[in-house]
């Protein structure tokens, strides 16, 4: 069985911006329920006036109070999704390698990319949908927690960091970026690129795990 550059790889990759090309989890569910003006708000106050994660959340399930399994399927199918990731998954398996999410949004989407084949997806735990329950802080998931988790999934798979490849787009990734050795900034602007070993701009995962493969070649 083949691997990139002899080593089993583990391939963590992040959700929003990244996967999701100029958008997120959250954008894609508010705007099924018509709140696109309101998420947006929010984003600005995590992007830009430090909004914590978890007070995030906490908003963001207010806004959400109607929220159907229906509109969390439309917003998933619906989003602008890269091309290609199920065939570089299918490929990352088939040479022995691991696939895996970590991502802040909220779980009820991320895990829904198991079904992908991705072999672990890691998002914010949140009450289930139709919501009856309120957010538990704890369970909501920071830039540190990707770092965490990844070293959970090294022990899981049997690899070290130094054969970990990270995919991101935004300055939540960096803490990652800097644990593991091969790091790709996908659609990233220059605070992320800069940190990145290869940089991506497009929509089709295929080209930037190419960058991968050619850089262990």
């Amino acid at each position: 069985m083949r691997t990139i550059g002899g080593r089993r790889r583990l391939h963590l990759f992040d959700l929003d911006g990244t996967l999701i090309h100029g958008s997120a989890a959250a954008v894609e569910i508010s705007r099924q329920l018509g709140l696109s003006e309101e998420i947006a708000e929010l984003e600005q106050g995590f992007l830009l006036h430090g909004l914590t994660p978890d007070e995030f959340a906490v908003r963001a399930r207010a806004l959400w109070a109607e929220l159907t399994p229906e509109q969390v399927t439309a917003a998933f199918e619906g989003a602008p999704w890269l091309a290609g990731i199920r065939d570089v998954w299918a490929e990352i398996r088939a040479e022995g390698g691991h696939c895996a999410v970590i991502s802040l949004s909220p779980d009820f989407f991320v895990e829904r990319l198991l079904s992908w084949g991705a072999d672990a997806a890691h998002g914010s735990r949140w009450p289930s949908v139709p919501f009856t329950e309120q957010i538990h802080r704890p369970g909501i998931l920071d830039a540190s927690a990707k770092v965490r988790i990844a070293g959970e999934l090294c022990e899981r798979f049997g690899v070290e960091p130094a054969d970990c490849v990270a995919y991101g787009d935004s300055m939540s990734d960096a803490a990652l970026f800097a644990t593991v050795r091969e790091t790709v900034a996908v659609n990233a602007d220059h605070h992320l690129a800069d940190l990145a070993r290869h940089r991506y701009t497009g929509t089709d995962l295929r080209e930037a795990y190419a960058l991968v493969r050619k850089g262990a070649a």
